[in-house]
């Protein structure tokens, strides 16, 4: 069945497949065409996410097994619906190494194991470490043999045969792997890794025979027609993802896929047998453009005023790569340069070039570009290390050199732990453009930048998905687009947020901002949440307390300062008013958000639950339980002809949702092409327009500007004469010219057919 609009679901142990089976007939009525699940494959014990992986041979349990899956299947094919289904090539959960059966016989028979080749593991020091000691000395004194199994505490491990005799250190001492003090990973690590995370060991699925074990059954999905789709988790973790794709396509010839792709604004992706990427590119085009351009001075000089100091995105992004390039990422750092055993700067000239890559990684030949970038400004950066950047580059251009190939892993763990999960949180001067794919010092996007992009993206990648939340998403996109309207109100927010750091201070300003514009973004929030919230982003900043070092002086500091917003009642009544007022302008931003990415070129997504207004944080706080008995009840109440105003219940973009999935699944042929619809009047630029090939999408940008000019006045559309009906308000219009007025009289967006 033909790729309308997916709808993202969490499945999860307290949701498993068979209740995500009840939704089917609520998807279909939703207008989605396919359900669109996390990973299903059997997952560590306890896991709620399903990315750790650790039996690739059977639905998980936990999530209601083969039995959950056909019941899915059923439900499905009842309602019309497909299914996508994310897999997760690049890594295995080794957590709970008794959970996953290859990891455990690679534990207890080593590099003789059949399996050994499974995971990308460097046995040159001999055995695998397993850093999950505690850091006490007598850390190995906690070990005991018991029913055959190595113990420490709660976790086991096998014991080789013929070496189960003495001490529980002496049995240790025999084994194929080391167990080490926690701090050892990061510097010591002899396995790939997603990022940092020790519990997730890289697979080998370039090998022939590991692919095969790791996707047959994925690949049974797909052949028995019950999976249509796939969504690749992170392939830049692989070490060829354009060959593993070519695997994979062979293998599933008629499926759609879409990759996990991170591109950098103005990278392009190569040329691969995909449709395209996740999403990440157009979220950040499309909530750009509803961001007010011209105040970026005013946010630059508000953060120098909270902050006391000066910075740009670049030298903060190489500082924060660089570090996490030399310890977080010391282990990687070593192994690679090992393969530069004559270089005695080869570790710095490493993490220098990494830290200057310009996107995630390159996939040599293609994106050579970047690699010269990085070399000139590490070069730039480190003149004395030039000798040796030399040297290493050639070597880099080479494709079938393993520094090469390694070198490409590195890099994007690098970008992802520098910016993702650190930069992010410490460049806090306007936050709704601190989101996954975007660069943060591009402050807005400009109508004629996202056409121009737009039209792009129909021309090479019209499949693609498109998104404005996931389940990686920093923030919600209504969070976002409420944000957003700060960009109008710079003065009303210099004021109130000066006010509001003296009131209830914090030792680390940045961390404040970030912590206020959570706080109003996401208002009314539960004083857990925004703890947690606040708690979180501390950490991932690492400036004032770290996951590994927590300072609890400053987090109790951190914990009265949120509380404060709480208990201080002047204080909660003007952070309530102040969210009060930019609320119903945030409103308008969401619904011309939602309505441009639903229609727009590519096949969109709705994460779970955003088809209301839906105003989470990051993880965990994105994977809440969802309404759906509310969401299918007011959906029922809009399809009996209740017209809902654009208030608190959210019910406008649950309108705004199904017609327009409901319209691209029934009508295909009104989105085949893509024309930018510009108007004139004296409040044009406030309007954003498109056409599609026969249905035109028209959303309000910059609601606060538009209210100050006193409306539309006589700002107008002109279309090709026909008559147009309007959607979401069933209203008839005729003539060339347009009353934009008229048009966006009941909500702030409007969808035209031509009839």
């Amino acid at each position: 069945m033909p790729f309308s609009g997916t709808y993202r679901i969490q499945v999860r142990p307290d949701f498993p497949l068979p209740e995500a089976a009840k939704l089917a007939d609520y998807l279909a009525d939703l207008g989605a065409s396919h359900m669109y699940t996390a990973p299903i494959l059997t997952a560590a014990p306890g896991s709620e996410h399903g990315y750790d992986v650790v039996d690739h041979t059977q639905v998980s349990p936990a999530l209601g097994g083969e039995q959950g899956r056909l019941e899915l299947k059923a439900a499905l094919e009842a309602a019309g619906l497909g299914l996508v289904v994310d897999i997760v090539p690049n890594h295995a959960g080794v957590a709970v190494p008794h959970a996953n059966p290859t990891w455990w016989d690679v534990l207890k028979n080593g590099e003789q194991s059949p399996y050994a080749k499974f995971y990308d593991i460097d046995w040159s020091r001999g055995k695998i470490l397993i850093p999950v000691l505690a850091d006490e000395p007598d850390a190995l004194d906690q070990l005991r043999v018991e029913d055959g199994e190595l113990r420490y505490y709660d976790k086991r491990y096998p014991i080789a045969e013929g070496t189960g005799e003495g001490s529980p250190r002496e049995v240790h001492e025999r084994q194929n792997y080391e167990l080490a003090n926690w701090t050892r990973g990061d510097s010591e690590i002899n396995y790939r890794r997603f990022f940092t995370i020790t519990d997730l060991a890289g697979l080998r699925v370039e090998d022939p025979e590991v692919f095969e074990a790791t996707h047959k059954e994925i690949l049974r999905w797909v052949a028995e027609g019950s999976v249509q789709g796939l969504r690749v988790d992170h392939p830049d973790g692989l070490r060829d993802p354009g060959g593993y794709l070519e695997m994979l396509r062979a293998a599933a010839p008629d499926a759609w896929l879409v990759i996990e792709k991170i591109l950098e604004p103005g990278e392009e992706m190569p040329d691969w047998p995909v449709a395209g990427t996740t999403g990440y590119d157009a979220l950040s085009e499309v909530g750009g453009v509803f961001v007010d351009g011209t105040t970026e001075a005013f946010f630059d000089t508000l953060d120098h005023h909270l902050t006391g100091t000066t910075t740009t995105w670049e030298n903060l992004v190489h500082d924060t790569k660089y570090a996490h390039a030399t310890k977080q990422l010391a282990a990687e750092n070593a192994r690679l340069a090992r393969l530069m055993p004559d270089e005695d700067t080869a570790p710095r000239a490493l993490a220098e070039l990494a830290a200057c890559f310009p996107v995630y990684r390159t996939y040599m030949p293609f994106g050579s570009r970047h690699l010269a970038k990085a070399r000139a400004e590490a070069g730039r950066r480190r003149p004395e290390l030039i000798p040796c950047l030399d040297k290493l580059v050639a070597r880099l251009r080479n494709p079938a050199d393993e520094l090469a190939l390694r070198f490409q892993q590195y890099t994007g763990a690098v970008m992802a732990k520098g910016v993702e999960d650190t930069a992010f949180y410490r460049w806090t001067r306007f936050t709704a453009r601190n989101e996954v794919g975007n660069d943060p010092s591009k402050f807005g996007v400009s109508p004629d930048e996202f056409h121009d992009l737009t039209e792009a993206r129909h021309r090479r990648w019209p499949e693609s998905m498109t998104t404005l939340s996931t389940h990686d998403t920093k923030r919600s996109e209504d969070v976002r687009a409420r944000l957003a309207v700060l960009s109008e109100l710079p003065g009303d927010w210099t004021e109130v947020v000066r006010r509001w750091v003296r009131t209830a201070p914090l030792s680390d300003p940045a961390m404040a901002h970030l912590v206020w514009q959570a706080a109003v973004g996401a208002w009314p929030i539960s004083r857990e949440r925004l703890h947690a919230y606040a708690l979180k982003a501390a950490k991932e900043a690492g400036s004032a307390t770290t996951w590994t070092t927590p300072d609890e002086r400053f987090e109790t500091q951190l914990k009265e300062m949120v509380d404060r917003i709480y208990d201080d009642p002047a204080l909660h009544s003007e952070v309530a008013g102040f969210a009060q007022s930019i609320t119903p302008p945030g409103w308008s931003n969401s619904l011309g958000q939602k309505l441009v990415q639903l229609a727009m070129p590519g096949v969109p997504d709705v994460y779970q639950g955003t088809e209301l207004w839906d105003f989470s944080l990051v993880d965990p706080d994105n994977r809440r339980p969802v309404d759906f008995a509310e969401r299918r009840e007011l959906l029922s109440r809009i399809d009996d002809g209740w017209l809902p105003p654009v208030d608190a219940t959210g019910a406008a973009k649950l309108l705004v949702t199904s017609r327009l999935l409901r319209l691209r699944k029934q009508r295909p042929e009104l989105f085949t092409s893509y024309k930018p619809v510009y108007a004139d009047g004296r409040t044009a630029e406030h309007v954003l327009a498109f056409d599609r090939g026969g249905v035109v999408a028209v959303a309000t940008r910059l609601p606060v500007g538009l209210s100050r000019h006193g409306g539309w006045h006589d700002t107008t559309l002109t279309l090709d004469g026909h008559t147009w009906t309007e959607v979401f308000t069933n209203t008839t219009y005729g003539g060339n010219r347009l009353a934009v007025a008229d048009i966006l009289q009941t909500y702030p967006v409007a969808l035209l057919v031509k009839e």
